[in-house]
């Protein structure tokens, strides 16, 4: 199967759609590819493992089963660890993981070996890439998320159609455990995608006042109110689309693998020969290479993008159809034909399953949803194939296993389709809305709308004239207090203004009366310079006068003694 999408991105950062997103898409595409074809490619080996440890077909088969086990079943621990550390640093070791898991098998001295080695720790290493791969792209695409699923898909039937060549190849020139060991350097290539994977940054914008206040608020809310995110959301199975989801999935898978894995048997039943009957496969995967980025690109067209869902009840209903009358093949031409319209429906299958997912539960509950359907997956993985096997066993005729299979695949679409038509509603819209990968949630949940509701279309108008005016009404309110803050401003800085008027006018009068002050002092020095030549005019005279009488005083004296001599 295999598609391609949720880091959780971080909150309100648009999609790209393109620039770095192609380089995801291209670290997606050999992740999926590796995830899908490893186990197929490993089972090229199994005959020289048979001769080498003297074990049965079935107990080599193991190892593809629990590689496909490890793959889906650790989906919640994969959830939890995305969560937890991001997907970069998860796939970085899931890439040494797997790699060092086939390295470790090619020393292997026993069939048990290669199970804990080739079977759980290079499963859980392409496990811990695979979903990771899944959640980066969708936080990259938004718009044209249906083609990226597409493309990446195709990854599955083109590592296919070069790692079973490469595996045979290997096994001639080197035996299984140099194979083995090649196959374990190859996979480094894991990490080299998981480098790709560059989380999403919210571009800097400059903070305005506005901005700074509203955070502030939403800091002191989120602070009182805001509880730890759970490592792995329980609540997606409140939602009724990802619960009907993961019920038609969980069917689907039943079927859907059995008609790849007995199509080369039941051609040698008919009397072809080995060759011949394993070119079904290669045709089978040629023509699903060209199928899923062509139903991409069709899941990504305006009309057909709200109704994904029911172009995927379409797909798992052409898919099983496909069995139910290739059940009825009697001669290699018609097993041919069988071929290339199961292709057509399996790429298409392939190229939309994750994209309905996302569509369903979007990209902040991805992570978690899909960690949860490939855990469910994975029991129908498990008792799928084997229990059409068992039922080959018992009837020994082909036509009863793909009857089987292609009845499990309707029923799954049937399923689907019916429930989303019945159940599915429009939720009441809320104020406000939330950013998912430059999108509104609102319009992600258009996606499970019926096809024909004209009630829910009146609904779906009515809460978006509800959204708009209280989006003008937030508008409004904003523009009112900026209105009043501008008047409030406006009022200090007049306040402000007179303040500083009436200090300028105390500060003149103060002048006026410091200049006052030592004009009147002036005066009153020209006053006194013009009394004091008088006095001391006065007290000039006075002064000879007083030194004038001694002098007669004692001239008097002398001439009265000289008379008396």
């Amino acid at each position: 199967m295999g598609g391609v999408v949720v880091d959780e991105g971080p909150g309100g950062v648009k999609a790209p759609d393109g620039g770095w997103g192609w380089a995801v898409l291209s670290g997606c595409f050999v992740i999926t590819g590796f995830s899908y074809a490893f186990p197929k490619a490993v089972s090229v080996f199994f005959k020289e493992l048979i001769r080498e440890f003297d074990v049965g077909y079935s107990d080599t088969a193991w190892i593809s089963s629990i590689l496909l086990a490890m793959l889906y079943g650790t989906g919640p621990l994969c959830s939890v660890l995305v969560n937890r550390y991001g997907c970069r640093p998860v796939m970085m070791v899931g890439g040494l993981f797997a790699s060092l898991g086939m390295i470790l098998s090619s020393f292997s001295t026993s069939i048990i070996h290669i199970y804990l080695s080739t079977g759980v720790i290079t499963g859980l290493g392409l496990a811990l890439n695979f979903q990771p791969s899944l959640i980066m792209l969708n936080r990259y695409f938004s718009e044209k998320r249906p083609l990226a699923n597409g493309l990446a898909a195709a990854g599955s039937p083109v590592a296919l159609c070069c790692l079973s060549p490469l595996g045979q190849l290997l096994q001639y020139q080197y035996g299984w455990r140099g194979g083995f060991l090649i196959l374990g350097g190859l996979l480094l290539n894991c990490c080299a995608c998981a480098a790709l994977m560059r989380p999403l940054v919210a571009p800097p914008k400059p903070p305005q006042r506005e901005d700074v206040e509203k955070e502030g608020k939403e800091l002191e809310v989120e602070k009182t109110q805001s509880k730890p995110k759970p490592l792995l959301d329980f609540s997606v199975f409140k939602d009724r689309g990802f619960l009907i989801y993961t019920i038609a999935a969980s069917i689907m898978v039943l079927g859907l693998f059995v008609p790849p894995v007995f199509v080369v048997s039941y051609a040698k039943e008919l009397g072809n020969e080995d060759t011949k009957s394993a070119l079904l496969l290669s045709i089978l995967g040629f023509i699903d290479i060209f199928a899923r980025p062509t139903c991409g690109i069709i899941a990504g067209l305006k009309w057909v993008r709200p109704r994904v869902v029911y172009l995927f009840s379409f797909a798992m209903l052409f898919n099983g159809c496909t069995d139910l009358v290739g059940s009825q093949a009697k001669d290699y031409p018609s097993l041919v034909v069988f071929c290339v319209f199961f292709g057509i429906s399996y790429g298409m299958v392939g190229a939309l399953q994750f994209e309905v997912l996302m569509a369903i539960v979007g990209t902040e509950k991805f992570s978690s949803a899909i960690g949860l359907v490939l855990l469910m997956e994975a029991i129908a993985v498990l008792v799928g194939p084997p229990g059409a096997g068992r039922l080959l066993d018992a009837t020994k005729n082909y036509m009863y296993v793909f009857l089987l299979a292609g009845i499990e695949v309707v029923l799954a679409a049937v399923v689907l389709a019916t429930c989303n038509f019945l159940f599915i509603r429009k939720k009441p819209s809320e104020p406000a809305a939330e950013l998912e990968n430059g999108t509104v949630s609102a319009e992600m949940e258009l996606l499970n709308k019926p096809v024909a509701a004209e009630e829910e279309e009146e609904e779906v108008e009515k809460g978006e004239k509800e959204v708009k005016e209280m989006k003008e009404k937030e508008v409004k309110e904003m523009k009112e207090e900026k209105e009043k803050e501008e008047v409030k401003e406006m009022k200090e800085m007049k306040e402000k203004e007179v303040k500083e008027m009436k200090e300028k006018e105390e500060v003149k009068e103060m002048k006026e009366k410091a200049v006052e002050k030592v004009k009147e002092d002036e005066e009153d020095s020209e006053k006194e310079k013009e009394i004091r030549p008088e006095s001391v005019m006065v007290v000039s005279e006075e002064v000879e006068r007083f030194l004038k009488e001694p002098e007669e005083q004692n001239g008097a004296l002398l001439s009265s003694s000289e008379t008396r001599l």
